[in-house]
């Protein structure tokens, strides 16, 4: 496997990442077959691995941490935090307070002395980016962590983030973690030319489209597909833009079947082909998916693939706006004060 730069760290990382979200009790709550897999990946070649405190309420940490026990050395090792930890107020968020907390936490889970890639897993609108980012920084000069990260920034938040470090002589965000596949490709037109612009490496996130791009749901497919985890909405098969996508998978699936590949093997080519793309997140569940995904680190698409993949799809589209991981706090009736 050929590894790439991550950003300007100097750090190289496999071209596909394990994300674990699906390891613990919100869906592979086998604790020695989760481990399994990781092994298996790691065997493979992938040296990156992308968990968040969140997932599984720490359990996923706590798996990869007995997974990569006595590997760590030779894995990137990526966490985040902010989303909700526990009942009560301050136990969330991106402040001072709950990031000195929370960094020993996730430490202790994953049974090692220091984080590679420390990442906040979204932007806060009542937290000043300043409070956030000298934090990471003493946690840098403390040697706790490696660097520091993003994910689901915009990219006008990721520019007031490097601003603000270089003005105040902080840390900046080495990477950033947005949602990119060949169904929700928005960030082509803003995030991905912001991230190259300042030398970020781009860990894209749900490069499947939350299983859309793995063939599991076709046009002849029965029922509406719904999980635990994910909004309704992106998966109601009744409404226009989500027959708009089923189309375009089965235009996909035929473009795939058509260069001797699976869609997933295509998919994820694709997405990692992208010159601003450093990895992208694989999260299987079972040891059959990441067989079935391992494959796309070595497939190369020609030219003419990736037109058609754009008459499709055009570059910077994003079919169902359901699928946005963007202005949820901006959009709401009182940020357009009405």
């Amino acid at each position: 496997m050929e590894y790439r730069q991550l950003g300007r760290t100097g750090v190289e990382v496999s071209p596909l990442a394990l994300g674990t979200m699906m390891f613990g009790p919100w869906a592979n709550a086998d604790v020695e077959d989760s481990i399994r897999i990781i092994h298996r990946a790691l065997d493979a070649g992938i040296n990156f691995v992308d968990t968040a405190d969140a997932y599984s309420d720490g359990v996923s940490e706590e798996i990869v941490g007995k997974a990569i026990k006595g590997r760590r050395d030779d894995v990137v090792l990526a966490t985040k935090f902010f989303m909700p930890m526990g009942e009560g107020p301050n136990r969330s968020g991106g402040s001072r307070r709950w990031i000195m907390q929370e960094v020993e936490n996730s430490l202790r889970r994953l049974g090692t002395d220091r984080i590679d890639l420390y990442q906040v897993h979204r932007p806060s609108p009542t937290t000043d980016v300043e409070e956030t980012l000298g934090a990471l920084t003493d946690l840098v000069r403390q040697g706790k962590v490696r660097n520091i990260g993003s994910s689901s920034y915009s990219g006008a938040e990721i520019v007031e983030a490097q601003w603000t470090s270089e003005r105040r002589g902080l840390e900046r965000f080495r990477t950033e973690q947005p949602p990119y596949s060949i169904l929700v490709r928005g960030i082509e037109e803003d995030v991905l030319p912001t991230t190259q612009r300042y030398g970020m490496g781009t860990l894209v996130y749900s490069p499947l489209a939350g299983g859309w791009l793995s063939g599991r749901w076709r046009k002849d497919a029965p029922g509406t597909p719904t999980a635990k985890h994910r909004p309704a909405a992106r998966f109601d098969m009744s409404t226009p833009a989500n027959q708009r996508k089923l189309d375009v998978v089965e235009e996909l699936a035929l473009l795939a079947e058509s260069q001797d590949m699976s869609l997933i093997e295509m998919s994820l080519a694709w997405a990692i082909r992208h010159p601003g793309v450093t990895s992208a997140i694989i999260g299987p569940r079972t040891m059959e998916q990441l067989e079935s995904q391992l494959p796309a680190a070595d497939r190369v698409l020609s030219d003419e693939v990736l037109d058609r993949i754009d008459e499709l799809v055009a570059p910077g589209v994003t079919i169902n706006p359901d699928d946005n991981s963007y202005g949820q706090h901006t959009l709401v009736p009182a940020g357009r004060r009405r």
